[in-house]
């Protein structure tokens, strides 16, 4: 079979995990994805099959956009909901015009550091794999762009946002670099 399929990705899996779900449901032998998300991540996942895994090259550059919630106050090791907390931080009295300030802030073309708790292979190895070793890896910054970035709700020291970004930014540190322009830690979600 040859052609491309797209799965609503469900919560706990890994885009890999998707991907041989679905190679096994539809017994087939060749598949990939066109871009992973994070495990806690809900969504569109492309799964290519047979000859379209050919298609990656060109499918795995696109923009993306995408819709994310930051909690603000407390910070993981990983950088979402299900790390260690390692740092807690009041949040201070924020308005909704602040945060699309803020956010504003982030707009254009940009240098950007990958998380540790990444699949950027460095030397070999991925960077979870460091990360879970508790050793550290040389990472290189990365340029990435924000095309468009709005506010959805503000409440509880939580902010809902739309991002439409280029293709290599991690949403994760997009959010703890919100965070902290706005004088606080957050995990996202």
């Amino acid at each position: 079979m040859n052609g491309i399929i797209i799965i609503n990705k469900p919560q706990g899996f890994t885009s890999q995990d998707v991907v041989s779900k679905t190679k096994k449901i539809l017994n087939q032998k060749k598949a990939g994805h066109t871009g992973t998300l994070d495990p806690l991540a809900t969504g569109v996942l492309p799964v290519l099959l047979g000859n379209a895994t050919k298609l990656s090259k060109y499918l795995i550059e696109h923009d993306k956009t995408y819709i994310a919630k930051i909690h603000l106050g407390q910070k993981t090791e990983t950088g979402d909901s299900e790390g260690k907390i390692i740092e807690e931080k009041i949040v201070p009295e924020l308005s909704v015009r602040k945060i699309e300030e803020t956010l504003n802030c982030f707009l254009g073309k940009q240098m950007q550091l990958p998380p540790m708790y990444s699949a950027i292979k460095v030397n070999g190895k991925k960077l979870y794999e460091y990360a879970r070793e508790g050793k550290t890896a040389e990472i290189p910054k990365r340029e990435i762009e924000v095309y468009s970035i709005s506010l959805i709700n503000f409440e509880n020291s939580e902010i809902e946002f739309e991002v439409s970004v280029s293709k290599g930014t991690y949403i994760r540190t997009l959010c703890e670099d919100i965070a902290k322009c706005l004088g606080t830690v957050r995990i996202h979600e």
